[in-house]
């Protein structure tokens, strides 16, 4: 059989209120939200990468590192402190910033999805 074409299109965050969550992304990113619904926000980089929030009223969060991780971002920045502090700001909770993987930092957004801060090479 030939392969079809499948191509990516959305990473897709459940959460309990989808316009909050695109708000945090989007003054974190500096991307614009391109659909903002109760259920079904979409915010997009200038790449055209996009990251969509829904509606996931019974959401509940992992605590890491005891329950692990199902799925986390990964976001390149320049400075780490600045970016750190930028994300605190806009709402993150720091994780993990012992200084034993010097190269990134380990945050949880308002709702518990994590995300790394990872220094550009």
């Amino acid at each position: 059989m030939t392969r079809p074409t499948i191509d990516m299109d959305y990473t897709v965050l459940d959460c309990p209120d989808p316009v909050a969550l695109g708000r945090f992304y989007t003054a974190l990113l500096g991307w614009k939200v391109v659909q903002d619904d109760p259920d079904w926000t979409v915010i997009e980089g200038t790449g055209g990468s996009r990251l969509a929030f829904q509606k996931a009223p019974d959401f509940v969060p992992l605590y890491w590192p005891r329950e692990g991780i199902r799925i986390h971002l990964d976001l390149v920045v320049d400075d780490m402190e600045a970016a750190q502090a930028f994300a605190v700001e806009q709402g993150a909770r720091v994780l993990d910033d012992d200084g034993e993987h010097p190269g990134f930092r380990v945050l949880q957004d308002p709702v518990g999805h994590l995300f790394c801060l990872c220094r550009r090479d």
